[in-house]
């Protein structure tokens, strides 16, 4: 039995992000998965993610850096409360801040490594930190304060 991805638990109607949404058929559709106490996701950006030639855009790197953190925020509050993440009701998170640092060039054509780290959970806020690393070399690190929807969002909207 394969591992089924946070992203993967989402619920129909709030599956659509451009970066982590498995019904965007034209979003990355990354997957997260826990390893341990930190989170993972792998991505291969495609060629048309070039910032200049060999490397990778900005706007995709933070991209995976957001949806990652939420991901990992929506993970790490079931973990809390020791429930699985197919329960209900069903825990998803936005983005309140992104802070992405570029450190180094980041390299297209290969795979990208997003590592997550849950640094606080303090009522519907959860505060991720992130590395983005290419060829074992960290290229970006983040920060990610994602906040809880509530329940009754898409009715209100």
């Amino acid at each position: 039995m394969t591992q089924q991805a946070f992203q993967d638990f989402y619920p129909d109607q709030l599956s659509h992000c451009y970066g982590c949404g498995r019904l965007n058929e034209h979003g990355h559709q990354i997957k997260s998965y826990w390893d341990g106490d930190e989170s993972v996701c792998v991505f291969t950006p495609r060629p048309y993610h070039t910032a200049i030639p060999g490397y990778v855009y900005g706007g995709l790197i933070a991209s995976l850096i957001d949806c990652h953190g939420t991901g990992t925020a929506a993970a790490a509050m079931y973990r809390a409360e020791n429930r699985a993440l197919d329960t209900l009701p069903a825990f998803r998170f936005v983005t309140a801040s992104l802070h992405v640092d570029y450190l180094k060039p980041t390299p297209l054509g290969v795979p990208l490594e997003v590592r997550g780290v849950v640094k606080e959970i303090k009522g519907r806020k959860v505060i991720v930190s992130a590395t983005l690393s290419a060829n074992g070399v960290v290229c970006a690190r983040g920060q990610v304060i994602a906040v809880q929807l509530p329940e009754n969002f898409l009715a209100s909207a």
